[in-house]
């Protein structure tokens, strides 16, 4: 095998043709985007919630042990 010279073009490494891109592709918005900031949203939109409710569950729980010290002093 030739050696290139250039290590960002080595020579005998097929490449294929490439896929032609419409221009909303080229600009990264292509169908396959849509999916993936829909499917981000909604995993942002879960961890949200469990968030709010273990803060809300440790917020009850200090909530009762502060009670709990009051009662015991």
């Amino acid at each position: 095998m030739t050696v290139s010279k250039n290590i960002n073009n080595p020579v005998g490494q097929g490449g294929g043709q490439r896929k032609k891109l419409s221009r909303a592709e080229r600009a990264n918005n292509g169908p396959h985007r849509n999916l993936d900031r829909q499917g981000a949203a909604d995993q942002k939109a879960e961890l949200l919630r469990k968030m709010r409710e273990t803060s809300a569950s440790a917020a009850a729980e200090a909530d009762g042990q502060a009670g709990d010290d009051t009662a015991q002093s």
